[in-house]
């Protein structure tokens, strides 16, 4: 019963990379060698090229795997994907000369070679990679590959897992059925059968299941060993979600104290050395990011000065992490008669005091703002007034990459704030580049809550990279 489809596939990701890779270096020979006049440092002969890279493109591969881009987590992720094939390459280049020295023999004819070989190396295997995403998801729709999921379990987090998996031609997961039932409409692609218990899940279903995920537990242990035994009989993959789900989100780390094994959960896996790693990011690209906008943020506050005369920057006060209390700074975009004042008593001023009320229900948002003064749209519109806040990065009030930095008022109405301020809050994040404006409140500080338990410094260099890609597209901007 069991399902090789990711198995078949990562056997082809592996002969795929190495072709790619054999490839790259090949072009990157030819490009120099054969087609460029110029001299070149070290004549080494094609044949003996090319065999040295196939003695050492094991290796490569070898280190494809050891970075994870061999698991189902990162290829199944294309900014991920990305960020390690990026690394792996770049360390692989790296081995490929430390080897040379370490043997005393020349491996590239020349520099650009080296420089041409990492290139295209990265392009060979993302075109590639991305090409097997594509055939893969053709082979889903024709029902191909296609993993057949039995759901024990009739919990929230059951609900959540069905509406993930969906549509199966583009998970590659079709839920075949639900033992226990579903007592909430899910969505219409959603077509599986209701199960009142096990034995008849199985008489029903039988050698069609390769996956049983069970979420939650019967008081009856004999029905748990029940689903167990039969998913290790049968050879069919089984997998349990703890019935406190928030519980095992995070950092966890696994300790003997006094014989026993203790658990120990943090709310975040920005402990310790991912503090370090993450704080000592943000001064590095911070610095170079200040520098680099230094000389905008002069002429934008000569324009705001020279348009009314008024203050530069905007200053209030927002939360960050431990329920510090600090002032963020940003380019004054309101006009100077409406600065300063809440959105209530501005829009009394101007004689509008139900442009307030619309305000708060679009979820502090309206379109064509009347307090916003011209040169405030454009910088709304680029996200340009918040250049300041690089300020506050450096200063470490923020972060480059967190939850959003809220007011005291708005974090009230949020259940879960404890978890999302046990970290910095951050100048851009995952709620910023997964719709902004767009998605509601609730649904941003949900994208916040999974950035605070799931953090890894690969994530804040993909969702820096998405915020550029973003800030370009001026989507969700406001």
């Amino acid at each position: 019963m069991k399902n090789n489809a990711s198995l078949v596939y990562n056997v082809f990701l592996v002969v795929g990379d190495f072709l790619a890779l054999v490839g790259a270096f090949s072009v990157a020979y030819i490009l120099r060698v054969s087609i460029s006049h110029r001299r070149i440092s070290t004549p080494i002969h094609a044949i003996t090229y090319l065999d040295t890279f196939l003695f050492l493109l094991p290796f490569f591969i070898l280190l494809f795997a050891l970075i994870g881009l061999y698991t189902r987590e990162i290829y199944e992720q294309r900014f991920k994907e990305f960020g390690r094939l990026v690394v792996g390459c770049f360390i692989g280049i790296l081995f490929v000369i430390s080897y040379g020295y370490i043997v005393n023999v020349p491996i590239f004819p020349a520099r650009l070679v080296t420089l041409y070989g990492f290139i295209l190396a990265l392009f060979f295997t993302v075109l590639f990679r991305n090409v097997m995403r594509g055939l893969r998801r053709l082979l889903f729709r024709f029902g191909k590959g296609i993993n057949n999921v039995l759901i024990v379990g009739d919990t929230k987090v059951s609900r959540q897992l069905i509406k993930s998996l969906i549509p199966s031609t583009k998970t590659g997961y079709r839920v075949m059925g639900v033992v226990g039932g579903i007592r909430h409409p899910l969505k219409s692609e959603a077509t599986y059968a209701l199960f009142a218990d096990f034995d008849q899940a199985v008489a029903k279903l039988g050698n069609t299941i390769h996956t049983i995920i069970q979420t939650e537990l019967y008081s009856d242990r004999a029905k748990n060993s029940q689903v167990l035994t039969y998913a290790q009989e049968n050879h069919v993959s089984y997998q349990f979600v703890p019935g406190n789900s928030e519980l095992f989100v995070g950092n966890l780390e696994v300790e003997v104290f006094k014989g026993y094994p203790l658990i120990d959960v943090h709310q975040t896996a920005i402990v310790g050395w991912g503090r370090i790693v993450k704080r000592t990011t943000d001064l590095v690209i911070g610095t170079m990011l200040l520098l680099i906008a230094t000389p905008f943020m002069l002429l934008i506050a000569i324009l705001i000065k020279l348009t009314d005369g008024g203050p530069v920057f905007f200053r209030q006060t927002r939360l960050t992490r431990y329920d510090q209390p600090f002032q963020v700074y940003k380019f004054r975009t309101f006009n100077m008669e409406y600065n300063g004042l809440t959105p209530e008593l501005a829009f009394a001023k101007m004689n509008q005091p139900e442009l307030a009320k619309t305000y708060r229900q679009n979820g502090d948002f309206i379109n064509d703002d009347p307090r916003i003064s011209p040169i405030g749209r454009i910088l709304r519109k680029t996200s340009l007034d918040e250049l300041p806040q690089l300020i506050n990065v450096l200063k470490g009030d923020l972060s480059l990459v967190g939850p959003r930095a809220l007011i005291p008022e708005e974090l009230a109405l949020y259940t879960k704030r404890h978890a999302i301020l046990s970290v910095r809050s951050g100048l851009t994040g995952l709620a910023q580049v997964s719709g902004r404006r767009d998605i509601s409140f609730d649904e941003r500080r949900q994208l916040d809550l999974y950035y605070v338990q799931h953090w890894s410094i690969w994530n804040d260099l993909i969702i820096l990279a998405r915020t550029f890609w973003v800030v370009i597209r001026h989507k969700g901007a406001g």
